[in-house]
């Protein structure tokens, strides 16, 4: 009896995997011939769909704000960097800028030996220039430890650009051409025309005109303008032949008995970082 019951549960099973095999094969078979699915498949399948959607939307939201902040990151990472190369660029051509006039300026210094013949050169570093006396006068960094005495001139770039007046161990002070003090650089200069030579004596500076004024000029000369001018050696302080500048300008009292000459320096008073003193050998 027991292995009856025992021959009949397995008959049952079988039986059960071959009724579910049927039905499966059969809902392959009618699903394969059907346009839709089932009524209950369909509705399985919008209950999964839609869940998906309520779990998909947020996740690609998130997803795409990561996204954002990333790229956002990633920009201001590359704007930071930019500007730090546009920083280093800008200091770049400022230095540049500095180191070429710097070059210049040496370069112009370099090329005056001929001019300082019978004295030694001393050259010097302008340390200060304030604006209250920018144009009267600037501090160089070399004094009587170099050479350095008072009233040797100095010179920067091609001409001469006024003397020293004041002598300290490791600086001093040399009062420019342009000062228009009425006791300063009254220096000897010559003028040398096609066809002779004008001494003279600097009476004062017009700063209207930014040049060097050379009065009471009784020579009969006749003086142009571009010619040159350079120092004299008068009087034994400054030497011969440093360049000054050239003639500008030439004009003549009302009686027409004096003239008076105007010249334009050849160095650039507004531009002095590098000079030359003459010391004397």
């Amino acid at each position: 009896m027991q292995k009856f019951f025992s021959n009949r549960k397995l008959v049952i099973v079988i039986v059960c995997l071959i009724i579910a095999f049927g039905m499966m094969t059969a809902s392959v078979s009618l699903r394969n011939r059907r346009n839709t699915p089932f009524i209950v498949q369909q509705f399985g399948n919008d209950i999964v769909g839609f869940a998906d959607r309520i779990v998909a939307t947020p996740m690609n939201g998130i997803h795409g704000g990561f996204v954002s902040i990333q790229n956002l990151l990633n920009t201001y990472q590359e704007n930071q960097q930019l500007k730090s190369k546009v920083d280093q660029l800008a200091q770049t051509q400022a230095r540049d800028q500095v180191l070429t006039q710097e070059n210049t300026q040496l370069k112009r210094q370099l090329n005056i030996g001929n001019t300082l013949t019978g004295y030694q050169k001393v050259n010097a570093a302008v340390i200060t220039r304030t604006p209250s006396s920018w144009a009267s006068q600037i501090i160089i960094n070399k004094g009587s430890s170099a050479g350095v005495q008072k009233n040797m001139p100095v010179v920067a770039g091609p001409g001469l650009i006024g003397t020293v007046v004041e002598v300290n161990k490791t600086n001093s002070k040399v009062v420019l051409i342009s000062n228009t003090a009425e006791n300063s650089n009254r220096f000897a200069i010559q003028i040398l025309t096609s066809s002779s030579v004008v001494n003279g004596i600097v009476s004062s500076y017009d700063s209207s005109s930014n040049s060097i004024v050379m009065g009471n000029i009784t020579s009969k000369a006749n003086i142009k303008v571009g010619d040159k001018v350079t120092t004299s050696g008068l009087g034994g302080v400054i030497p011969k032949g440093i360049y000054v500048g050239q003639v500008s300008q030439v004009t003549s009292d009302d009686y027409g008995l004096t003239k008076k000459v105007n010249i334009k320096p050849a160095a650039d008073l507004n531009d002095i970082e590098a000079v030359t003193v003459a010391v004397k050998g």
